[in-house]
């Protein structure tokens, strides 16, 4: 059946979800698949679960490897006499890097295809790795969290290209927030064994364990992972005949005569054949395309569709607080009254950890559930404003979450306390950027059927996410000093909160907003070649 969506009847984004028509009320699958057997929609959902799978392995090892620097800072004070302005300068390196290293290298996946880039990078991160655990000066510091942040900086706007590669929009909210997950389990639970790690063995063994870690996932990445560029072709071979009887050969044209045509029969075999192993684990799938326009093409996206803006603002600022929770966790409760060794500070991010496990396993599912019972009473059709309910109880919950956290450590109370609000904000983190990337993902829909659009737009989205945790980090030991940690963390949650409102905006004009822009869209999109 042809999606209604495609039809300038619906705007961006609007599209009929269940047929009403038919008596089993039938989804309709967005994007359309071909019926080519290597496109990935069409892979079996083993297929799917391994190269998904490997993905979220890539994920969760990269922000280990982003995360668990802070729980070395003793070490390094101890050993290389670091000191705080040194490693807060490698911090806002590393998020300088990912910043910069998506608007390089997220274009490439256009040219070159999504697996080449997740090998350098796994290559990269597993020399970091080694690099970090044989540093001997500070500013070595700075220059393995540069790479490290450039090497992870494909970690978000590939890997959310590649859950629109493999799934469908009933499935995005899942995908996503199992994205989400591994990215906050990488942040959470990695600092747990991290810093049992540091505790029984030194700082750096925690490096040589990751990299061990991360030198299995390089060999998962090029054994198993495949390329999931689809590149539409002609299913079929034609195949000429020609009759013998009227082939001549050149002595056979007399001279002024012109040769004869052969009559021929084309035909068209359309049996669609699958790649073989070697073929889909190819190291390069180049397409026939320029990529020079998405170097700055995701800035007129990020200014000029609403959903781009808020999806970058919105996820930016709730990574970027997030980041500010983890950092004060670990400096301010090395000292008294908590005076937490590494393992202790591990276990500290446990309370984050569960919150996110519980949201991870319950918010994501409801909001697929929930945009499938609000089509049907709208008559099938479904709007991507749908998936903004869920964020306005995960306002409030991040709101309490940093509140508790903040208040509490300014208070010295006690670190259950401090856990609880850890926990409230880790659920509220995961429901609020789950929603905000399916958000971005189902609101224009020619984004999830092609890979360039949809790049440029993540790219935007995850430099501007960068970019806002760089100012924080930056900024936040002058914001400490200056307001203290109680006042820091209550205009923290202030700000929060009123960002995290902002789809209310959208609930009563996010459609009128979609309309507004459609012919801007509708131009934008048929530059590009869509599934």
């Amino acid at each position: 059946m042809q999606n209604q969506a495609s039809s300038d009847e619906f705007p961006p984004g609007t599209v009929l979800l269940i047929d009403r028509n038919r008596p089993t009320s039938e989804f309709i699958l967005n994007p359309t698949p071909s019926d080519n057997p290597d496109d990935p929609l069409n892979w079996s959902s083993l297929r799917k679960a391994v190269n998904f799978g490997l993905t979220c392995t890539y994920v969760l090892f990269t922000f280990v490897l982003i995360d668990v620097n802070s729980l070395a800072y003793r070490g390094y004070i101890e050993e290389l006499g670091l000191t705080y302005a040194t490693f807060n300068e490698a911090s806002g390196s590393n998020f300088a890097g990912l910043a910069v290293g998506c608007l390089l290298l997220v274009p490439c996946v256009h040219k070159y295809g999504r697996r080449p880039l997740y090998l350098i990078s796994a290559t990269v991160q597993f020399a970091c790795a080694i690099w970090w655990a044989n540093i001997h000066h500070g500013e070595e510091l700075i220059a393995v969290s540069l790479l490290a942040g450039l090497s992870g900086s494909i970690s978000e706007a590939v890997v959310m290209i590649t859950v629109a590669d493999l799934f469908f929009l009933h499935q995005h909210a899942r995908m996503n927030g199992i994205f989400i997950f591994m990215q906050s389990l990488g942040t959470t639970g990695g600092p747990i064994a991290a810093g049992y790690v540091i505790t029984s063995m030194g700082w750096r063994w925690m490096w040589r364990m990751i990299a061990i870690f991360l030198g299995v996932n390089l060999l998962l990445v090029l054994f198993f992972f495949e390329e999931s560029k689809y590149i539409p072709t002609l299913i079929g071979q034609s195949t000429l005949s020609k009759d013998p009887e009227n082939v001549k050969t050149k002595g056979d044209h007399e001279k002024g005569t012109e040769p004869q045509s052969a009559p021929s029969h084309l035909s068209i075999d359309s049996r669609p054949s699958r790649k073989s192993y070697s073929q889909r684990l190819a190291l390069v799938t180049k397409a026939d395309q320029p990529i020079i326009q998405h170097f700055y093409q995701p800035f007129i996206v990020l200014f000029t569709f609403p959903a781009v803006a808020f999806t970058a603002l919105s996820f930016g600022s709730i990574l970027a607080w997030f980041s500010a929770n983890a950092s004060a966790g670990s400096f301010f409760l090395i000292y008294e009254p908590y005076d937490f060794g590494p393992s202790a500070i591990g276990l500290f991010h446990l309370g984050g950890f569960v919150g996110c496990i519980l949201a991870t396993f319950t918010a994501p599912f409801f909001n697929d559930w929930l945009i499938i019972w609000l089509a049907r009473r709208n008559e099938g059709i479904f709007e991507p404003e749908m998936r903004l309910w869920m964020m306005i109880p995960a306002a409030v919950l991040n709101a309490i979450g940093l509140l508790v956290f903040g208040i509490g450590l300014g208070r010295g109370f006690h670190w259950i306390i401090l856990a609880a609000g850890q926990a409230i904000f880790g659920f509220g983190f995961i429901v609020t950027a789950d929603a905000a990337l399916t958000y971005l993902n189902d609101c224009y829909p020619e984004l999830t059927q092609n890979d360039q659009i949809l790049g440029d737009a993540l790219i935007a989205v995850v430099f501007v996410r960068n970019g806002l945790a760089m100012v924080i980090r930056f900024s936040f030991t002058s914001w400490l000093a200056g307001m203290g940690i109680q006042h820091t963390f209550i205009l923290i949650g202030v700000i929060a909160f009123a960002t995290m409102t902002m789809p209310i905006l959208l609930l009563l004009y996010g459609k009128k907003a979609r309309v507004g822009t459609a012919a801007k869209y509708r131009k934008f999109a048929s530059r590009h070649q869509v599934r």
